[in-house]
């Protein structure tokens, strides 16, 4: 029996570190899940907006269709965090009680050199806005440098603290490939449609 104990504790470990990835990534983890708002709805700035795509292939159309419901695209070209902070009362007002918003800023910020504390102080804001309008929140990340990511640790407290859904850089992958860029900061049909295969899958189980 004590020659047993080992192993059997080894078991229970590896029962718990399983246990708790799992639940690391069930949706039942997310802030308001499941949500009882209406629309999902995308806000943020040209990235959602679709900038680079022909009609009906930019980011929030493809993933409507494979969802089969409608995604309500408040995505503004040009949009920093401040900016879109101003706008999003405009859009409360329209969608009051929203299932599921996902959230894509930043890129603009980075490009204005606008400080990483007022990006994600924004960002903040702008999460716990739709949090407390009951949605579910998804929040898509975005590189803030070139040479070194100095936004990622960041996006990733935000997922920790209020309990986010998160996929991570959505262009990792496609920036140096011509063939997936429409210009050095906007995708192509191709480029949104393999952002879609990794965004798809998250917004899926937040959106049951």
């Amino acid at each position: 029996m004590k020659k047993s104990l080992p192993f059997i504790l080894a078991i229970l470990v590896l029962i718990f570190a399983s246990y708790t990835a799992l639940s690391h990534n069930s949706p039942r983890r997310i802030k308001n899940y499941p949500s009882f708002g209406t629309k999902i709805i995308a806000f943020g700035d040209s990235l959602v907006e679709g900038v680079g795509a022909t009609e009906g292939n930019d980011l929030f159309s493809l993933l409507s269709r494979q969802l089969g419901e409608p995604i309500y695209n408040y995505g503004r070209a040009g949009d920093t965090t401040i900016l879109a902070l101003e706008r999003l009362p405009d859009v409360l007002e329209e969608v009051p009680s929203p299932r599921v918003v996902v959230i894509l800023l930043g890129g603009n910020d980075f490009l204005q050199g606008i400080p990483k504390e007022i990006v994600f102080s924004n960002l903040e804001k702008i999460i716990q806005s739709f949090q407390d309008h009951g949605a579910v929140v998804m929040l898509l990340g975005i590189r803030g440098g070139v040479f070194k990511d100095n936004f990622e640790k960041d996006f990733k407290n935000l997922r920790d603290t209020y309990h986010i859904a998160y996929v991570s850089n959505i262009l990792e992958g496609l920036i140096t490939d011509r063939s997936a860029m429409f210009d050095s900061i906007h995708p192509n049909d191709i480029g949104y449609e393999r952002i879609s295969d990794r965004v798809f899958p998250v917004l899926k189980r937040i959106s049951r």
